[in-house]
């Protein structure tokens, strides 16, 4: 395992004083590579604190642009770089807040085709997507790769987060078995949501993970943290793994990924 420079126990020692991380921990931080899927409101603090953290490698996975709507939640951008791919705009913000580490942008759409090849290169997922064909696709995914996935989501003050160990406890849909029809669930551009409960549910997204790294605390396995900012309430609801899942169930008959913004219109006709 690869020393520790001078540089790097500066950087990171207010975290290597901690018992639970250490030099030992350190190393296994700049040794994680970890998908963050979307630099939106949950991806982008999540991705800033597990550079911060010294996670040597993050994937940054976005097709879209920057727009100056998204400047009230997703602390990646900012007002002059409106415009352009946000996978750049966060490689530039990640890189300057830690050169040290590796920030691998893929400008591109998450589908069928290429969700194996691309997930199959990290260690860990972090789902920060804003819709449910992308949130299923990333959960069977990681199903069928054996990869731990961290799971948020969020509208208006409320949000929710899950951690996802394959083989091991519930998926996404043992507590959703399927996307909802389209239309049915307004989302952030029709219902509105405000920044900090964005922040919050990313920052927890990214304290799970580095957990995840570590291999230490409580995670959120099997149970669905949901939080209300307006009445500042926090609970969590127990969940069980579903034998009849479709996905990871004793008999799954889910066998190969579907692209579901395609399968749901043809439902809906």
């Amino acid at each position: 395992m690869v020393e520790l420079s001078e540089q790097q126990i500066e950087r990171y020692s207010r975290q290597i004083i901690l018992d639970e991380i250490g030099g030992v921990g350190q190393k296994k931080l700049l040794q994680a590579r970890v998908l963050v899927v979307g630099s939106g409101g949950l991806g982008s603090p999540a991705a800033y604190y597990l550079a911060a953290a010294g996670v040597g490698t993050l994937g940054i996975l976005d097709s879209d642009k920057v727009e100056l709507n998204n400047l009230q939640r997703q602390i990646l951008h900012s007002t002059k770089k409106v415009g352009w791919p946000k996978v750049e705009s966060a490689r530039e913000t990640l890189q300057n807040l830690n050169p040290e580490i590796k920030i691998v942008p893929h400008h591109l759409r998450l589908t069928s085709e290429n969700a194996r090849q691309i997930i199959r290169e990290y260690d860990y997922v972090l789902d920060g997507s804003d819709n449910f064909p992308t949130r299923y696709l990333v959960n069977d995914t990681c199903v069928l790769e054996k990869k731990p996935l961290v799971h948020a989501g969020i509208l208006r003050f409320d949000g929710q987060a899950m951690t996802i160990l394959p083989g091991q406890g519930p998926c996404y849909r043992c507590l959703f078995a399927s996307p909802p029809p389209p239309g049915l669930v307004p989302n952030c551009q029709q219902a509105g949501v405000i920044g900090v409960v964005a922040g919050l549910l990313g920052i927890i997204q990214a304290a799970e993970v580095i957990k995840l790294i570590l291999g230490i605390g409580d995670l959120l396995v099997g149970r669905l943290l949901v939080i209300n900012l307006l009445e500042m309430s926090f609970r969590y609801v127990q969940v069980r793994k579903n034998p009849q899942c479709p996905i990871c169930g004793e008999n799954p008959t889910i066998k190969e990924l579907i692209d579901y913004e395609e399968f749901c219109a043809v439902r809906s006709r």
